[in-house]
């Protein structure tokens, strides 16, 4: 079969003013997590414009959408996952605005070069991602039924072709006390702020007894009303991470007992809940994930393999990587070492270099989703990995999909 990166190439090329206009508009305009109103806007109205079935809310998510492009025979339903949500306070300091526009990019090249492809193209738009886990409540909801495999990629200091993610909780801890006045009478109250204290604290001194894999990090976002009133409420979001969902399990059980333990300590009580849905650990697809960095060695940009040196975040894909074949490759638009979620790789996200990383990233990616479409041995050997690798986290629920 003809090569397509060529043609794809061409067709990115033409596509490159779109690219740098979709990125910078998002970023100039960031949205949290299920208020992305502006950027689906942008991005359903440039696929509807492309011939693409567009139906925006889907999963009851006002911010999710899916488009798809019909192919001129049977075959499988290959999608192309955009993320589009900014962190609270930094904005797009993970460049969400680049999956997007890359993303979208990527499917209207495969689409013009192929047009009567095998099968079904679909964009799935997935809100929240940042902690809200909009891609595990869209699973659940069902719209990635019928889904064979799903691929994306996400900004970094380094290319990479995958890289593990840990299984994470988003927990949010409630301490309760007795309110008095802190000078007359503090005897007779009981401070939810001191709880707060005390089971950071107790977190802190849980680090050198925790795995290397373990993650437990937050913020106190109420911790009293007033300085002469003992506090009755103390709230805490916290961040519980390990590398596997069974570990998780664990860690999650000493933390909530160091909380229950502060609280027994100052005389309150604690409730805890999970804001999101349970992040699960990745299962990345290493037979796509080696055929993209094919690709985009032909153009210029070589994807490093996996190490156990790359350190890990987490992401709702892995939720559906449990589900079907996933990869989330990684791309550098920035000097190494630039932390995530920060004001410098928020800079970096809207630079010339970082568009013209993914704008190849993009034709890579259309020529990954083009094989898969129309290359059904290709495909096979993508679902044989699947099913020997799926994480023991859930093997009960790849057979739902």
């Amino acid at each position: 079969m003809h090569s397509p990166l060529p043609d794809l190439r061409a067709v990115v090329y033409e596509h490159r003013p779109a690219l740098k206009e979709l990125s910078l508009e998002l970023h100039a305009m960031p949205e949290t997590r299920f208020e992305e109103y502006y950027a689906v806007e942008q991005l359903t109205d440039r696929l509807a414009a492309a011939g693409f079935e567009v139906d925006k809310g889907v999963a009851d998510l006002p911010t999710a959408f899916t488009a798809t492009h019909r192919g001129a025979a049977d075959g499988p339903t290959i999608a192309v996952l955009l993320e589009y949500d900014a962190l609270p306070g930094i904005g797009h300091g993970c460049g969400h605005n680049l999956i997007a526009a890359g993303g979208l990019i990527a499917a209207l090249a495969a689409v013009a070069v192929r047009p009567g492809h095998a099968g079904m193209l679909k964009v799935i738009g997935t809100p929240g991602e940042e902690g809200g886990g909009g891609k595990i409540l869209m699973l659940e909801r069902g719209v990635f039924a019928g889904v064979d495999a799903a691929v994306m990629f996400h900004p970094a200091d380094r290319s990479l072709r995958a890289r593990h993610a840990l299984a994470a909780s988003h927990l949010r801890l409630t301490f309760h006390g007795v309110a008095a006045h802190a000078a007359k009478a503090p005897w007779d109250g009981r401070s939810a702020a001191a709880a707060a204290q005390l089971f950071l604290t107790a977190v802190d001194s849980m680090r050198q007894f925790v795995p290397p894999t373990a993650r437990v990090h937050g913020i106190v976002t109420h911790g009293g009303d007033a300085p002469n009133v003992v506090p009755e409420r103390a709230e805490l979001d916290i961040y519980v991470r390990e590398a596997t969902s069974a570990a998780l399990d664990e860690l999650l059980v000493r933390v909530l007992a160091a909380a229950e333990g502060a609280a027994l300590a100052t005389g309150t009580t604690v409730e805890h809940a999970e804001t999101a849905p349970r992040y699960t650990e990745r299962n990345n697809n290493m037979t796509m994930a080696d055929r993209l960095a094919v690709h985009s060695a032909g153009l210029g940009l070589e994807l490093e393999p996996p190490s156990p040196a790359n350190p890990a975040g987490s992401s709702d894909i892995g939720n559906v990587s449990v589900h079907m074949p996933v990869i989330h490759p990684y791309v550098q638009i920035c000097p190494r070492g630039t932390p995530g979620h920060s004001a410098q790789m928020r800079e970096a996200a809207r630079t010339p270099e970082a568009h013209a990383v993914t704008e190849t990233m993009a034709t890579a990616l259309a020529a990954l989703v083009l094989d898969l479409l129309d290359d059904p041995e290709f495909l096979t050997s993508v679902r044989e990995e699947f099913q020997t690798s799926v994480p023991a986290c859930a093997p009960d629920r790849r057979q739902e999909s």
